[in-house]
């Protein structure tokens, strides 16, 4: 069933909701989810953060293209409405960002008018907990033009029972088995400032504690403030540069703590953030789309 929102939720009350609530949760894969699909009619593009969001990113400003990464910003409240619903069987706190899969048909015009929508495809089992699949949808005169899957673990033991190993929200190693690349040669290093966090959270809206300041990150467990996952794959796609029709694929590996020095590599159609011991905290694939 499709829900029509006549704005974009506010974020703040949505997360101190799920926060208040993610004790009540016990999450498993077989659990009931909401099977709602949200709907913003008209979602409104802020040219002013749009062009706030493109320099906190490193994307070039003026040109009447949303990023690749944007619409994701747009979703974000959507998103958080449902997962922080009673019904959602995963807690808010402590889920982490595990995945992002993004297809982009062709470019999207800033000033063209969308429909957005967002669902929760499903919920899978995954060695470390219970995962969840989060679709969202950016629609133009009733095409599909912009669609993304993003994955959110909830850390538990296999029997189900909600004994979270931890707090962080973004990234999470690897399985073992997956396969393994030769490291990609470096084209850049980067000097991270300890305020990327909040920066980056005042023009997408996501100012969860961890990614604000080292007092409230210690809170939930790490040494300083993390960057937000979707900020290292923005900054590695404008430094990359992307088609206009594409197909990109991320997976966060380990947080980035702020501040810090990262190394930006790639080759071909691979990218990846490593940090100075060579720990790959991001890594992902461009694929251009054609005939």
């Amino acid at each position: 069933m499709s829900v029509v929102l006549a704005q974009s939720p506010a974020l703040g009350p949505l997360l101190a909701r799920g926060a208040l609530l993610s004790p009540f949760k016990r999450p498993r894969p077989d659990a009931e989810f909401p099977h709602d699909r949200l709907v913003l009619a008209a979602p409104r593009i802020d040219f002013a953060r749009l062009a706030a969001y493109e320099r906190v990113c490193g994307f070039a400003t003026g040109d009447d293209a949303l990023p690749l990464t944007y619409p994701h910003v747009l979703g974000f409240p959507l998103a958080m409405r449902l997962m922080s619903r009673r019904d959602f069987p995963l807690p808010l706190l402590g889920l982490v960002h595990t995945s992002i899969d993004i297809t982009r048909p062709g470019p999207l015009p800033a000033t063209g008018e969308y429909e957005l929508g967002v669902r929760v495809e499903g919920l899978a089992p995954h060695r470390r907990g219970t995962e969840a699949t989060v679709v969202t949808e950016l629609r133009g005169g009733g095409a599909l033009v912009w669609e993304s899957r993003s994955t959110y673990l909830a850390r538990h033991r296999p029997s189900g029972e909600a004994g979270l190993e931890g707090s962080a929200p973004e990234g999470v190693e690897s399985a073992p088995g997956q396969p393994h690349h030769a490291p990609l040669p470096a084209v850049a290093e980067w000097q991270l400032a300890g305020d990327v966090g909040r920066r980056y959270g005042a023009v997408s809206g996501d100012r969860n504690p961890i990614h604000l300041h080292p007092l409230t990150a210690r809170l939930f467990g790490f040494p300083r403030a993390i960057a937000h996952g979707m900020w290292t794959v923005a900054r590695c796609l404008a430094a990359h540069g992307t088609p206009d029709a594409v197909r990109m694929r991320a997976e966060f590996r380990a947080p980035v703590l702020l501040p810090g020095t990262v190394t930006y590599a790639a080759e071909g159609g691979r990218f990846e953030l490593r940090g100075t011991e060579g720990r790959v905290h991001v890594s992902g694939t461009v694929t251009p789309l054609g005939p």
